[in-house]
């Protein structure tokens, strides 16, 4: 504990009593379980994409990321440089399935594509996978109010869990999305104080303290070990952890549910861009902050290593700076928290609620279910996050690992559904079984690190899928509607224009700008070289 001071409390208020007001500000336009889902798709795209920014970035990213490149030095920042690859693929194959079918939840494609059975196992992991999810935002929150008040950290998991709910049951998507604008923001601004502070306070210059780092072997990103048990690779980060973020991007409930906010397919491929590009930046700016930690405390352990940049900000001991970058990582938690609880809600009202229990009732009926279901999983996700209080390793990778398990289930369900002919549901399944059974044996009895699990278990599941398939439903004649092949020849026989406001439309089609992505892709690997070369 800190003294935290009357300022910093008062910076503190003023971020919960805004949010709480937006909320209740934005309330008056959700008449409709639509609204409540999508808002009335007036969002700018911008808005939308600094949305989606501030919920993957998050607080995991503010605290565990610089804790992570604190002890494995630079080179974990190749985990996270895939970005332009998997938006590219993201906006040209999945975001026109999603958006052109009017869908709520992206699950609903698997049931028009496979049949019910696939929906719900989907709709059903994703749940799973997101309340995990929620309780570490829950968790990270909770350890830098309990750092900077004293608050015990379980009490402080109610409280955080409280006002998330609070207005995201108000507001809906809206409410998400422009607080997520506001939290960006103010995430952006407490990461540029702390590499201020951190500047002023390193004992050398910048670059003879870069020096010093690369000396130590912590500066270098180009880990070309070919040792599979090594986390932080070129190999990792290029290959498995780009198909990791294809699956975060293109199936994940959360994400998508913004893009569907949007005016049009054009908006909402722009709002991805957006994060294609800003990702690189952010996550450098993050792990550069825990290189420079690193100098600062000359590679000091500590009990915790998500409280590292705590700690530095309460050994500046500058007035009002504590209050600030506490509301920064408050946001950057409640950013990603208020979207898990909108989308859970969305998925639990429209996939099982609607779909078994009560199917022709009215939007307001909708509504108040999803409203009552923020509520229950609010209560639900505070379990995981009080058993995470016994973590001490980085909350990025943890979060990271444990996403790692569903990634392969996913990416073979969608992937098969969009691009092939023979899948059927019931082979589908046996293959998501054969990928998940082959991860737990990978888990257990081999060496291998997390970011190949997505690449493994989809490939099983892939294989696996497509064979049983043929073996339990045989060979289709052709490729069905909800396939590419399938929309190719639909839009041919209909006569729909494949481009809307300058932006395919059609699934599989890769616009101009998209081309941008990969050629800064490769920039992004050049000026990691050549930042190397010089030090």
């Amino acid at each position: 504990m800190v003294e935290f001071g009357l300022l910093n409390w008062i910076i503190v208020a003023c971020y919960a009593i805004g949010s709480l007001m937006l909320g209740v500000f934005l309330s008056r336009r959700v008449k409709t379980a639509e609204h409540y889902y999508l808002g009335d798709r007036t969002t700018p795209w911008w808005a939308i994409g600094l949305s989606v920014m501030a919920t993957y970035v998050g607080a995991l990213s503010f605290l565990g990321g610089p804790a992570w490149a604190y002890t494995e030095g630079f080179s974990v920042i190749f985990i996270h440089i895939n970005y332009p690859i998997a938006i590219f693929i993201v906006i040209s194959v999945f975001l026109p399935f999603f958006y052109n079918s009017g869908v709520a939840t992206i699950y609903e494609y698997l049931e028009r594509r496979f049949g019910k059975l696939s929906r719900g196992v989907m709709s059903a992991i994703f749940l799973f996978g997101n309340i995990a999810y929620s309780g570490i935002m829950l968790y990270t929150t909770a350890l830098v109010i309990e750092f900077v008040t004293g608050i015990d950290v379980v009490m402080a998991i109610w409280i955080v869990s409280a006002i998330a709910v609070t207005y995201t049951l108000l507001g809906g998507i809206s409410a998400v999305i422009w607080t997520d604008v506001i939290q960006s923001v103010i995430l952006f601004i407490g990461a540029v104080i702390l590499l201020l502070l951190l500047l002023d306070a390193l004992p050398l210059p910048l670059w003879q303290t870069l020096g010093e780092l690369k000396a130590a072997g912590k500066t270098n990103p180009f880990d070309t070990s070919t040792d599979p048990s090594r986390v932080s690779t070129i190999w990792t980060g290029i290959v498995a952890m780009s198909i990791y973020h294809v699956v975060v991007y293109g199936v994940n409930q959360m994400m998508v549910q913004r893009t569907l906010a949007a005016k049009s397919l054009g908006d909402a491929k722009k709002a991805y861009i957006l994060m294609g590009y800003a990702a690189f930046f952010i996550f450098a700016l993050f792990f550069l902050l825990g290189l420079l930690l690193n100098a600062f405390y000359q590679g000091a352990e500590f009990e915790n290593g998500n409280t590292i940049m705590l700690e530095f900000v309460a050994l500046a001991d500058i007035p009002g700076v504590m209050g600030l970058i506490t509301v920064a990582i408050v946001a950057a938690a409640m950013s990603s928290l208020d979207s898990s609880l909108n989308s859970m809600a969305t998925v639990t009202t429209i996939d099982f609620y609607q779909q078994y229990l009560k199917p022709h009732k009215t939007s307001q009926h909708y509504l108040q279910a999803s409203r009552i279901f923020t509520v229950v999983w609010g209560f639900l996700i505070v379990g995981p996050a009080i058993i995470f209080t016994g973590s001490d390793g980085s909350v990025l990778e943890v979060l990271s690992k444990l996403g790692s398990f569903f990634v392969g289930a996913k990416l073979s369900m969608y992937f098969l559904g969009f691009y092939s002919k023979h899948t059927t549901e019931r082979g589908l399944l046996v293959g998501v079984a054969a990928g998940f059974a082959t991860l737990w044996y990978v888990e257990y009895h081999m060496a291998i690190a997390w970011p190949w699990y997505c690449a493994i278990g989809g490939l099983v599941s892939l294989v696996v899928g497509w064979s049983s398939s043929i073996v339990i439903d045989g060979f289709q004649e052709e490729f069905h509607p909800y396939t590419v092949q399938g929309q190719k020849r639909l839009f041919e026989e209909n006569g729909w224009p494949i481009k809307k406001d300058g932006w395919y439309v059609l699934p599989g089609k890769i616009d101009p700008s998209s081309y941008g992505l990969l050629a800064f892709f490769i920039a992004c690997l050049a000026s990691l070289y050549a930042l190397q070369a010089l030090l």
